[in-house]
């Protein structure tokens, strides 16, 4: 199988944040971040201009071992059908798939698989 068309990069990462409010006005207030999505009062997405940080509210019983904060790395593609072609590919390679590609309401498209450490990778189209 022909790998699919190269990523254009990593530009988001996901956290989980136990302290939800002191992150939010940490990336924001200090770093100077934007927030350029917050679909709910538990999960807001942020930029500083070519890159995208969640902060995702930690789960009430969140602790170190048992949940690491990294929710998961997201490589940006360049059109909606890599999405589909890089999910085919990894499969074929045998990925460990986490979640079948699937459109968001915010017009991204993507998927999520684990590396060969468990980490999870979210393959995703972003419509800039």
């Amino acid at each position: 199988m022909q790998k699919p068309n190269p990523t254009a990069g990593m530009h988001h990462v996901a956290l989980f944040a136990k302290n939800f409010a002191a992150c939010v006005h940490f990336y924001t207030e200090l770093l100077g971040m934007k927030i350029i999505w917050q679909p709910d009062a538990d999960n807001v997405y942020l930029t500083s201009g070519n890159d995208n940080l969640a902060l995702h509210r930690a789960p009430a019983d969140f602790a170190p071992g048992r949940f690491q904060h990294l929710d998961h790395l997201g490589f940006f593609l360049h059109t909606r059908e890599d999405v589909d072609e890089w999910h085919d590919y990894l499969r074929a390679h045998e990925v460990e798939i986490k979640a079948a590609p699937k459109d968001h309401r915010d017009g991204t498209r993507s998927f999520y698989c684990a590396d060969p450490d468990g980490n999870v990778v979210q393959m995703i189209y972003y419509p800039l």
